[in-house]
């Protein structure tokens, strides 16, 4: 199995896991060693899982106010431990391809292969949602046809970006492409960098 088959196999099961019980608090039970690639993959999409439904939730219009600032922090936190992940996904690679000596005239890609992969796992939350969309009973044939042919589109673009994705790490391990990672360096989060944090003090 290729990596982004693999990735796409994690992240139905990330899904199919959480929606037994569809519950932002339900507890995740990662079935992968935890050092494992497997482990950072899966993680990485029962957090977007979680906060997919944590924005669908701050968007009830009769939503109390101090339960959407409560899960607008949560979502904060989860964007965070997000980006983490990803950066953790990342120094996989350059562990991986650490040996690579890059060809003369190797380019640098415009995004990190687990950002793109990132999106990876959105798209298959996109996926299962549409499909949810375009099967309801309780709607207008019309809406269920609109949502088959997004479903189309989702999926294509799922094949699209996995190709591409495998077509990058291919790249990087033949020496065409060479890895560059940069922190995002979040500064809203941090104490020491947020204006409204650290003239609280």
């Amino acid at each position: 199995m290729d990596f982004t088959a693999l990735c796409n196999s994690i992240f139905g099961r990330a899904i199919a896991d959480y929606h037994k019980a569809d519950h932002v608090d339900t507890p995740i039970f990662n079935p992968y060693p935890p050092q494992d690639i497997e482990a950072y993959l899966y993680l990485k999409n029962w957090i977007d899982t979680v906060q997919w439904h944590l924005e669908d939730i701050i968007r009830d219009p009769a939503i109390d106010p101090v339960e959407a600032l409560a899960i607008k922090r949560r979502i904060d936190k989860s964007n965070q431990d997000r980006t983490d992940l990803v950066e953790r996904i990342d120094s996989y690679f350059l562990d991986k391809y650490k040996e690579v000596k890059p060809l003369p005239g190797a380019t640098i890609n415009t995004e990190s292969p687990a950002w793109a992969i990132d999106r990876l796992s959105i798209l298959a939350l996109k996926i299962y949602h549409m499909q949810q969309e375009a099967a309801r009973s309780d709607c207008e044939p019309e809406h269920r046809a609109r949502c088959q042919e997004k479903l189309r589109v989702l999926t294509e673009q799922q094949a699209d970006l996995s190709t591409a994705i495998g077509q990058l790490l291919d790249d990087i391990a033949a020496g065409r492409k060479y890895m560059k990672v940069y922190k995002q360096m979040k500064m809203y989060n941090d104490p020491s960098l947020n204006p409204i944090l650290y003239g609280k003090k």
